[in-house]
């Protein structure tokens, strides 16, 4: 593989889940390495919570999003459900570092995406966790160590290095650090690779 991508994506993230296959298609087509990695976007901080208004367009934003996302879904036979609450990745985010030490982060995504826009994964069980780790083909054994351990700093690491390239949402492709964010922004990626 020659030119390497970095693509920055949220396991919370509709878009991101929408992004990851024709993504992957680039590898093949392209023949680039692409580099999953994890982005925590700030979703409570674009409402303001002590204003009534703010939360009431807050709502009606992420309701229009899911809507949307689901009409890029639907026509793929993804299913995309808006989670019930806003969940806490950062436990999902540390199992993906930790599944990618031993090459099965992207087997660990594949399966967390699709369980979670289903609503069949709590991000914040950690009991699902483990058990979406054997899944992947990860022993669970040492994750507990990781995660009161090096896996915070290393998540931390993965944001700071985000933050460097400018990155602010999520998909965001980084190719030559040149950013294209969306997922609908694929076509300006294959255009840059054939360039």
């Amino acid at each position: 593989m020659g030119k390497t991508i970095d693509l920055w994506l949220d396991l919370r993230s509709p878009y991101s889940f929408l992004a990851k296959d024709p993504a992957y298609a680039l590898e093949k087509e392209f023949g680039v390495a692409l580099n999953l990695r994890p982005f925590a976007l700030e979703i409570g901080a674009a409402v303001n919570l002590n204003d009534p208004q703010s939360v009431a367009r807050g709502l009606r934003r992420i309701k229009y999003l899911y809507a949307d996302a689901r009409r890029f879904a639907t026509p793929r036979g993804l299913t995309i459900l808006g989670p019930k609450k806003i969940f806490d990745q950062k436990l999902a985010h540390l199992a993906w570092l930790y599944a990618d030490k031993s090459g099965k982060g992207r087997t660990l995504v594949d399966l967390a995406y699709a369980r979670f826009f289903k609503r069949e994964l709590d991000y914040e069980d950690r009991g699902a966790i483990d058990a979406l780790l054997k899944e992947s083909g990860v022993d669970p054994a040492g994750f507990q160590a990781f995660v009161a351990g090096e896996g915070p700093g290393e998540l931390a690491a993965h944001q700071a290095e985000a933050e460097k390239q400018g990155v602010f949402a999520v998909p965001t492709f980084v190719v030559d650090g040149e950013l294209f964010w969306g997922q609908d922004r694929i076509d300006f990626v294959r255009a840059k690779l054939s360039a």
